[in-house]
């Protein structure tokens, strides 16, 4: 996220004309999006995307039971 963040702001200031970024190359500006495709490329195929979600249903799982259990011990009432 980082590394798009960074492409779309040197994008702005070489379209803007701001200096020093209006005078570097294509290159150096557009590299960022590149590597940003690299990372999620490397991210899918690792398994490192499916593990990130799998941990976040299992913290949203836990929070569901804690709730629930809570609800139980105060009498079953909503609120």
């Amino acid at each position: 996220m980082y590394l798009l963040i960074l492409a779309l702001l040197l994008l702005g200031l070489k379209l803007a004309g701001v200096e020093p970024v209006a005078h570097w190359s294509w290159w150096w500006v557009l590299s960022p999006f590149a590597l940003a495709a690299l990372w999620w490329l490397w991210s899918d195929l690792s398994g490192r995307t499916t593990r990130m979600a799998m941990k976040a249903d299992e913290q949203r799982k836990a929070e569901r039971l804690a709730e629930a259990k809570k609800r139980l011990q105060s009498g079953g009432t909503k609120g």
